[in-house]
């Protein structure tokens, strides 16, 4: 199946280069390019894309903007969002993926790690990159100020997890994939993979993206502040 990806960023010259090397590959096409949030969100609808690989910062609706509208559309329930961002220490990011964002990666990733991401997306599984994944999102989840973001349905419906569905959300936001958890709990990949889908299930997140988010602002884990 080609996966159909879509390109949003504000600046021309990037988007060509994105276009040549997702359109090399035998197993992707670039279905359209937006350089705005706006016009990406639009296209995302008539394109009938599976991935956008979105900038965070651009002109009149922002990259952040166009992920909440795309993940609070129903009909845009299939779409997986990328960000792509000049610096990954970035409040922004955060703000993606508690937006809805599946994760995000630098612009100075190499081509393989973003065709990568694209092909992880797609399949829905974890994308977030190493130096993000370990300790990133919990220095900026652990910030807070009024309003820390918690969710208290989110953290009541932590009560619906079995104890290795809890087990494996604490493995799944230390940024570990499926294959590493099934070894450190001894049990099979698609054993693993069952938990989490069915964690996604009950806490409504879209991806493992969110239940990392979930994760810690549940206060399920604590983040580490080495």
């Amino acid at each position: 199946m080609t996966i159909r990806v879509l390109l949003a960023d504000d600046q021309a010259l990037l988007r060509s280069a994105f276009r040549v090397l997702v359109d090399s590959e035998p197993d992707m096409e670039v279905v359209g390019e937006a350089s705005d949030g706006a016009e990406a969100v639009r296209l995302a609808k008539e394109r009938g894309a599976d991935v956008v690989l979105m900038d965070i910062r651009m002109p009149g609706t922002d990259g952040l903007a166009a992920t909440r509208l795309i993940s609070a559309d129903p009909s845009l329930a299939q779409v997986r969002v990328v960000i792509l961002t000049t610096f990954e220490v970035d409040d922004y990011v955060v703000q993606s993926l508690r937006a809805g964002a599946s994760g995000f990666l630098g612009k100075g990733s190499e081509p393989e790690e973003l065709l990568n991401a694209i092909r992880v997306a797609a399949g829905g599984e974890a994308l977030l990159s190493p130096a993000a994944t370990k300790g990133l999102i919990a220095r900026f989840l652990a910030q807070g100020d009024g309003d820390d973001g918690r969710d208290p349905a989110r953290s009541e419906r932590l009560g619906a997890l079995t104890g290795r569905e809890r087990e494996v959300l604490v493995q799944v936001a230390g940024g570990h994939s499926n294959d590493e958890i099934a070894e450190r709990l001894e049990v099979s990949p698609l054993t693993v993979k069952t938990h989490v889908n069915r964690a996604m299930a009950k806490l409504g997140a879209r991806d493992r993206a969110q239940l990392v988010v979930i994760a810690y602002e549940s206060g399920l884990v604590r983040p580490r502040m080495d």
